[in-house]
Parts: structure tokens; sequence; C-alpha cells
């Protein structure tokens, strides 16, 4: 007779746990994270959900390092935090393999490569006399970016609306969405908002007059600061401090930070010109690593090559922290009401940044054909969900092509 369900039962959980067990003692050497996280940072074009498949395709389905329950664990946490989720969830495996020399070395392999191809670009693009072709391939991605972003938040909603629930909170969810949309006009004051948003459902779902206001008042002080900043420094000081930022307060997903940016680098600072900052975002989703890259384009336009590299360090030094010193407390900060509270109370106000901030992006755009472009871009990224790194290089061959045909640039 063979084995009854019961043991059969016993005998797969103690596979399980001997599996488990030895993924546990598993000890990856630093050159091998080196080379496959590196390898990763080179190949990982399309943003959060190819570098998110990468990684799990390494350390679930090939190596075995990592326990497939665990990594999804790990990409909903990395997704709590601020700063770039896949950047994050880099670190986070690389740490899990080897500690926190190893996601000093996974998350720098991971970033490095994107970080040196995206200089070489903005040297390029942002030349004082750049090439025809390329201020026309500028002018043509730049065009599409308005587009990208109304895609990013198109894709978070489905999941976002799921997560609200009842019809009471679908119903906030709809203030937060539109809270976050106003926001997104008013620059660096959309820190304000994503974190009242996230204050208030943390109140509301706790269920608890005095604590959560009693943490509302608490919470209110960090982000005026980080809103306002040090408005009068210059120079290494405001772009780092623009950087840090970027890094600190991107909450679900690179592109809520673009008004925050636009606002400082643009019409505060004057690093660039609307035109260019366009083109910085173009540059941060056509190569590979995060949208939050961008910001190494804004402290190049700031510092040349120092500025941008101060700009990547600063940016990303938050996750490091994060994901280094609170590896350990993930499980508690995932299990924690407030926590849950307030992203679901931040992340619609993202969605609704994210989309808005494509009003100015559209509104930098300075001739007509262009806006075709932004037209054309929008109908092939919202309804048949195409990809973003083809539709800005589509974009950039039009753009090029308008060049040669000798209309403005």
């Amino acid at each position: 007779m063979g084995d009854g369900p019961e043991q059969q039962g016993q005998e797969q959980r103690q596979e399980q746990q001997e599996q488990e067990q030895h993924r546990l003692t598993v000890k990856v050497g630093l050159v091998t994270i080196a080379r496959e996280w590196g390898r990763i940072g080179c190949v990982g074009f399309g943003g959060p959900p190819t570098h998110i498949a990468l990684l799990r395709q390494l350390c679930v389905e090939r190596r075995g390092w990592i326990a497939a329950a665990e990594f999804e664990d790990a990409v909903a946490v990395t997704n709590l935090l601020p700063g770039p989720a896949s950047t994050q969830l880099a670190i986070f495996t690389a740490r899990r393999l080897r500690g926190p020399v190893g996601a000093l070395v996974g998350g720098f392999c991971f970033i490095v490569p994107g970080l040196v191809l995206i200089l070489v670009l903005a040297a390029l693009f942002l030349a004082g006399s750049p090439p025809l072709w390329v201020r026309g391939a500028a002018a043509g991605a730049g065009a599409a970016v308005a587009a990208v972003a109304v895609r990013a938040a198109v894709a978070l909603v489905p999941a976002s609306w799921q997560r609200a629930g009842v019809a009471s909170a679908r119903a906030r969810w709809l203030v937060y969405v539109c809270g976050g949309a106003v926001a997104a006009l008013a620059g660096p004051w959309l820190v304000l908002a994503l974190i009242a948003a996230g204050c208030v459902e943390s109140a509301i779902r706790t269920r608890s007059a005095a604590e959560p206001d009693g943490a509302t008042v608490r919470a209110w002080p960090l982000p005026l600061v980080l809103a306002t900043g040090p408005a009068a420094a210059g120079g290494l000081l405001a772009l780092a401090w623009v950087a840090f930022k970027v890094g600190a307060l991107s909450y679900g997903g690179g592109f809520v930070i673009i008004p925050l940016m636009q606002a400082d680098a643009v019409d505060q600072h004057h690093w660039m010109t609307d035109g260019q900052f366009l083109n910085a975002v173009a540059l941060g989703q056509i190569t590979p690593g995060p949208v939050v890259q961008t910001v190494a384009v804004v402290g190049y336009a700031a510092g040349g090559i120092p500025g941008g590299l101060v700009a990547a360090a600063v940016a990303f030094a938050p996750s490091f922290l994060f994901v280094i010193f609170g590896g350990p407390h993930f499980d508690k900060i995932r299990a924690n009401d407030r926590v849950q509270g307030f992203f679901r109370g931040a992340g619609p106000a993202v969605i609704g940044a994210i989309a808005g901030s494509a009003i100015p992006l559209a509104l930098a755009l300075q001739h007509a054909w262009q806006f075709a472009v932004l037209g054309g871009a929008a109908m092939w990224l919202v309804a048949p969900r195409r990809g973003v790194v083809s539709t800005l290089l589509v974009a950039a061959a039009l753009g090029m092509v308008a060049a040669a045909a000798g209309w403005p640039t």
C-alpha cells in the first residue's frame, strides 16, 4: 500500500523545511553577486517590472537562493518604502544572501551600469550645441513623456482600487487621487499632500482618536522641512537637497518625484529649461535602471559629471539605509496596521500626482509636431499597453525625421 495523504504531507513539509534551511545557510560569493546584479543592471530595460522578473528568475527559479513566498514578501515590503522599489528589492535580495556587504555590492552593481549610460547620454543631449539629429531625438522623446506618465498612473490603478475595499474607502480613494493630481501642480508642496493623505487614512483605519491625531501632528514638521528645504542654498548643497528629497520621498514609483524635481530644477534653481527636463525624464526611461536615475541628469545640468555623481549618490543613499538597517524589521513593518493605513492613503494620492504631472510636462512642449507625437504616444501606450522604451525610441526617431525635414526643434 502507498503512503497515506497525511504521511505524504508530512514528507513534503519536511522537504520544504530542509530546502529552506539550505537556503538560509547558503552564502553566495561577492563576486557572484557583483556579476549577476551587474548583469541585471545592464539588461534591465523596461523599469521595475523587468527588474523584478529578472531578480525572481535569478534568485528563485534559476539558483534557488530564495523561496518564492519570501521573494513575494520582499516585493510587497519594498513597495511600502519610499524610494525606487525595484532598486530596494535588488539591495534586499543581495542582503539576504550576503548581509550588509552583499547589499552594498549588489546595489552598487545594479545601479552603476544605468548611471554610466545616462551620464554619457546627458553629456550628449545637454551639450551647448548638440548636432541636429540629437536635438530632434531629444524633442521627439521628450514629447512622449507626458503620455508615459499617464500610462504609469493607469497601471497602478487596478491594484490600488482593489485594496481600497468597501464603498466608503473607495470614496476616500477618489478624493486622495484628486488631491494628488491637484498637488502635482504645486511643485514641492506635493510632499505635504502625500503625507496628509496617508495620515488621514491611517487615522481612519486604526480607529483610534488619540494616537493617529498625535501621529499626524508629529508627521507634519518633517515633510514641511523636506518640502521647503534650504531654499536659498546654492551649488552642491542645493543639488544634494533636491536629490535627497527624490530618494526619500518617491512613494509608489519614480514618476511621483517628477513634479517635485521639475519645480526645483527648472523653476527654482534654473539648472535646466523645460525642454531639457523633458529630455532628462526620457533618458531615465530608455536607460536600464529606475526612473530615479533622472536625478543624475539634473545633477549633470547643475554641476557636470561631479554633480551627476553627487545627485545619484545622495538619491540612492536612503534606499541602502532603509534596507540595510531596516531589513530585520520588515515583517513587523508590513504587519503594522498604521503603516498599512498610511500607504493605502498615500498610494492613491501618488497615482493622482503621477497623472497630474502629465499636465506641466505637456505644457512644456513648444512645437505643434510635438503634440502630434504626444497624441500618438498616448494612443500607443494607454490603449494597447505597449512598452515604454519602444515608444520613446519611436518618438525619438520621429523627432529626428522632423529635424531632418527642417521643422523647429
